[in-house]
């Protein structure tokens, strides 16, 4: 029996780059990339998306707390961001108004 293996997708969008948030509840917001997950097909993006997590301290003398971390967004509702522009685009371009499927 041969099982089709499922190959992990490639994106446009890498770590370090700047984006913007088209849709959902951070819907507008711009931030840069702190890692991809390819295999679940996600992104982090700093400052969006924010989520609280409870920690237990695990040692002696360590403090537990609420911490505030970056929740996951579908690669999809993420566009690169054009600094010229001052937009989310498909492709960010070198000169201002010169981007694809800038309307």
């Amino acid at each position: 029996m041969n099982k089709a293996v499922k190959k992990t997708p490639k994106f446009k969008i890498k770590k370090g780059e700047q984006v913007q948030v088209i849709s959902g509840k951070a819907k507008g917001q711009t931030g840069e990339v702190l890692r991809v997950d390819a295999k679940n097909e996600r992104v982090y993006v700093k400052g969006v998306n924010m989520l609280k997590r409870h920690t237990k301290p695990r040692r002696e003398g360590e403090a537990g707390g609420i911490i505030d971390m970056e929740g996951p967004i579908h690669v999809s509702n993420v566009l690169r961001y054009c600094g010229t522009c001052k937009r989310g685009v498909r492709n960010p371009c070198n000169e201002p108004g010169a981007c694809q499927y800038n309307k």
